[in-house]
């Protein structure tokens, strides 16, 4: 990353803690519903996303947040849908876990864990089989990865030649389970290496890793159309599911990676290159003054009417 791209990071990340510590904020008051936040995960979801094209699709979890932010998803639109309102992007229907935005590529967000690897193993099948240009990125957690549907999504896509980038955003929790109780393999990545398919694993708290990785890996894709895993390493500085007071996580743990904040991070690093205080000042403020607006205009936004209840839902 240059210059500019490392401030506009920072600009990205800074507005994706600024919305979802907003989100808490206003579920404590009883304005919101309850949300999975990305909060410490942020330079994965900005690193990934800025390597991608505009031409590539997204499918997600349920900490999306930050990978629609990333995409440019307007946070007043993301904040009315979490609200129940109409003017959301789903038209208040989905709340935060099922946000879809097509004209961002974002297809869908998947609540059930993991359901996204074999939906995106669709689309990516769709795409290969219609000619299309772009690849598909695929997010989810270390949680998904202890999955079947993680081994048969990998296989189906190797043997078909899949133009799909999977993303491992491995934060060590599933939920309230820490991963060690789980699995004795401290890695996802290479685990890929047994479906023929490339791997990388980077710190996914170095913006500027995770996105050097993510655009190799892109490039191989488009390259090669076949599949590939980036894993990042990182850590959920939030619990669960808000409100969570993670009683159950090592303090020491988490105090560790605190310290390693993302967002602090970069900032230190913008700052050692010669960036002013002024200008770092300008970029936090203007976050914090975008999010208020967007908290005002989902308040302002009207509920759906009951008549659209039946709209817009499909049955097979």
């Amino acid at each position: 990353m240059d210059g500019q791209q490392r401030l506009k990071a920072f600009e990205l990340m800074t507005l994706i803690r600024a919305y979802e510590e907003a989100l808490v904020s206003l579920h404590a008051d009883g304005k919101a519903a309850g949300t999975c936040t990305s909060v410490g995960q942020e330079a994965c979801a900005v690193g990934v996303v800025s390597a991608l094209a505009k031409d590539d699709t997204i499918l997600t979890n349920h900490r999306s947040a930050g990978h629609l932010l990333a995409r440019g998803a307007d946070p007043g639109r993301m904040m009315a849908e979490v609200m129940g309102k109409r003017d959301g992007y789903c038209g208040g229907k989905s709340g935060s876990l099922h946000i879809a935005a097509e004209e961002l590529g974002v297809v869908l967000t998947s609540t059930i864990v993991g359901g996204e690897l074999g939906l995106a193993t669709g689309v990516a099948l769709s795409r290969s089989m219609l000619g299309g240009a772009g690849i598909v990125a695929c997010f989810f957690g270390d949680g998904a990865a202890a999955q079947g549907r993680f081994h048969e999504s990998l296989n189906l896509a190797a043997v078909w030649n899949l133009p799909i980038l999977y993303v491992c955003e491995n934060n060590s929790w599933q939920a309230f389970v820490h991963r060690k109780e789980t699995t004795l393999a401290e890695r996802v990545g290479p685990q890929a290496a047994h479906y023929g398919m490339g791997w990388a694993s980077v710190d996914g708290n170095d913006v500027e890793a995770v996105h050097d990785a993510a655009a190799q890996a892109a490039a191989e894709i488009r390259r090669t159309r076949k599949p590939f895993l980036l894993e990042l390493s990182t850590y959920r500085l939030r619990g669960h599911f808000e409100p969570d007071d993670q009683a159950y996580v090592d303090p020491v743990e988490l105090s560790t990676w605190r310290d390693r904040d993302p967002i602090a991070a970069l900032r230190s690093r913008l700052l050692d290159a010669g960036s002013p205080v002024p200008t770092i000042r300008a970029i936090e403020d203007a976050a914090a003054q975008r999010i208020a607006r967007a908290v005002a205009f989902a308040e302002a936004s009207p509920y759906p009417d009951v008549a659209e209840t039946t709209t817009a839902v499909y049955a097979a």
